[in-house]
């Protein structure tokens, strides 16, 4: 097996570029024609954007390396309780289209720092606005562009930077059409996004069949886990329930990664996820621009979108922590067997006891 992206893979994702740089060019070019020049129109796309292309940008804005990457990762240690994030999001943007919409869209609310404005003052707009553009440089943005990054580093083998450059450099020429030409092209990126998820779902559990069952397909892959994989399928844990893997070669409580249910019916996660969904300025952009209407549409269509975040996203992460345990974990077990026999046989042929501390990397007592 060949690591890393073959001549075929490069020929898709440069077509993919091509259609997405291209549909978004016009969109610019037609879309762009319904609406004027304004600062509003550019970054609120007005009357542009239909329930399902702000339903998909919203989606789009939210989903990134954070969750394909980090997310799995969680899913890896902690099992499909991580999902509990998505799916509470999903809650928010329902409480969202239902109550903060109206307000914004009745109120003319175009932006976060105007409605804390109007409702406060001046003072605190400016510490939100601040606190938000250093937020999304120094935390959102470097941490998706350092995951993307790394991403494509390992899969293609060029530099660190080089990589870091070209997604700024892409996501730069598909944002200068403004919000109409994101919204639309954020389509595109959702269906890739979605269908390239539910791909890697389906490879996974088809290679936990094949390696740890009988290769009888995906199905099996899924009931492996169903019945192999109890400590991993437990939505809240309980203080002292499971430990798991702390990722430096001990073990954690589980319990201590995700608190019990009350931390989200009516502690800080909850809240968290009000505050991304109804106040985050990125995500209720995509909406601001559109009538009542259209705008609940688009974030009902958002909510039933997260909803399959965690069939794309934890789904891979359980059939990996699966297959590690079942297959990766007995091999490297084995494998450090044989290389302690192999340093006894030579520690015994030299004279010395292979049981003395000294003789096995631990020190001396």
């Amino acid at each position: 097996m060949t690591l890393g992206l073959q001549t075929l893979d490069y020929a898709i994702f440069l077509i993919y570029f091509v259609i997405v740089a291209s549909y978004g060019y016009w969109v610019y070019t037609h879309k762009g024609k319904q609406g004027g020049d304004s600062a509003t129109d550019f970054f609120l796309a007005e009357g542009s954007l239909t329930w399902w292309a702000i339903g998909a940008s919203i989606i789009a804005s939210n989903i990134s390396a954070e969750q394909f990457i980090g997310m799995s990762g969680q899913a890896f240690q902690l099992g499909i309780a991580i999902s509990v994030y998505e799916l509470l999001g999903a809650i928010a943007l329902l409480i969202v289209a239902a109550y903060f919409l109206p307000m914004y869209l009745k109120n003319n609310i175009f932006t976060m720092p105007q409605f804390l404005s109007q409702r406060y003052d001046t003072r605190l707009a400016t510490i939100m606005a601040v606190f938000w553009l250093f937020l999304y440089i120094f935390v959102n943005m470097t941490s998706i562009i350092y995951l993307g990054a790394l991403s494509l580093e390992k899969m293609t083998g060029f530099g660190f930077m080089p990589c870091a450059v070209f997604l700024v450099t892409f996501s730069i020429i598909i944002t200068l059409g403004g919000m109409k030409v994101i919204g639309y092209t954020d389509v595109i990126q959702v269906v890739c996004l979605i269908f390239g998820g539910l791909a890697t779902t389906y490879l996974a559990l088809d290679l936990l069949s094949d390696r740890v069952g009988t290769g009888q397909g995906v199905m099996e892959g899924l009931g492996m886990i169903v019945q192999k994989a109890d400590s991993h399928l437990h939505m809240i844990f309980e203080p002292g329930e499971y430990s798991v893997h702390d990722g430096r070669g001990g073990f954690i409580d589980a319990y201590n990664q995700l608190p019990g249910i009350m931390m989200f019916i009516i502690g800080g996660q909850f809240v968290n996820n009000l505050n991304y969904f109804g106040c985050n300025q990125y995500i209720t952009q995509r909406a601001l621009g559109a009538d009542l209407p259209t705008a609940r549409s688009g974030l009902l269509f958002a909510a039933v979108l997260k909803m399959f975040m965690p069939i794309i996203v934890v789904l891979p992460g359980l059939a990996a922590s699966l297959a590690f345990y079942l297959v990766l974990r007995p091999m490297i077990a084995a494998y450090q067997n044989r290389r302690r026999r192999k340093l006894r046989t030579k520690l015994q042929a030299l004279g010395k006891n292979p049981e003395s501390p000294a003789d096995d990397g631990t020190g001396p007592g």
